[in-house]
């Protein structure tokens, strides 16, 4: 495996809540940063420039995640800016919730279309274009075995995710990649806070049995673990969420 200082890491959605954190966390553990960004060029940019800012190596490029044109271009530019690709961090997904029996179908299809079909397409570049040594680190959802009501479509998408992950490590024998699935619990990020009230805020924190959220820094962490010295992690998903159950 190269070096830190030699490894380039593409973190899909790197322009804000976990997926920036992961972007900032990556760039001090030395490696340089391919920040995606689906429609926020601005907090993109602004990413970017905290990483420059404490000495690191970020560009941002923008595309649709499910888009494998647009997406080749951003493999296309971490290996012209930092000469290849080591590490894929898959953050990018929505989370528009409803009860299965209210929720509209153009919306289930999207939900499918970005969170499965956008894994989908990175996890092939990243097959066919990752060097040896290299890491996938996608992201699933704790949700997957909490069964929250009003997220049936976003849930079964980070099914597929799971499926698509541990396939993958498998596919890849060989090849020195390691594969693997991070399942957040419930994380303070804007997507997490949007449409729910205080009180529902209040009374999932206070579910946990640490008592309180969990923090983009606190999944970062394992994102940071698996880019680099977890090599003998491969085919997992990982549930960080504090012990919801």
């Amino acid at each position: 495996m190269t070096s830190s200082t030699d490894r380039v890491a593409i973190v899909t959605g790197g322009s804000g809540g976990i997926g920036r954190v992961s972007v900032e966390r990556l760039a001090r553990d030395g490696l340089a940063v391919v920040v995606h960004y689906a429609g926020n060029k601005d907090r993109a940019d602004e990413t970017v420039a905290s990483v420059v800012d404490a000495g690191g190596r970020a560009i941002a490029v923008g595309g649709d995640v499910a888009d494998e044109h647009r997406m080749g271009a951003v493999f296309d530019a971490a290996e012209q800016e930092f000469g290849g690709v080591d590490v894929l961090v898959h953050t990018a997904g929505i989370m528009p919730l409803s009860p299965i029996a209210q929720l509209d179908l153009d919306t289930f299809d999207r939900v499918q279309r970005t969170n499965v079909r956008g894994t989908f397409v990175v996890d092939q570049l990243a097959a066919k274009r990752m060097r040896a040594g290299g890491a996938i680190v996608n992201f699933s959802t704790s949700v997957t075995r909490l069964q929250i009501p009003g997220y049936g479509a976003y849930a079964a998408s980070k099914g597929a995710v799971e499926a698509l992950t541990l396939i993958l490590a498998r596919e890849l024998r060989g090849r020195d990649i390691t594969v693997n699935a991070v399942s957040p619990g419930p994380t303070a990020t804007p997507l997490f806070f949007e449409g729910k009230t205080p009180e529902q805020i209040d009374g999932i924190a206070g579910a946990n049995p640490m008592g309180r959220l969990g923090t983009p820094e606190d999944i970062a962490e394992m994102v940071s673990f698996l880019a680099g010295p977890a090599r003998w992690v491969n085919g997992q998903v990982l549930y960080v969420n504090g012990g919801a159950a």
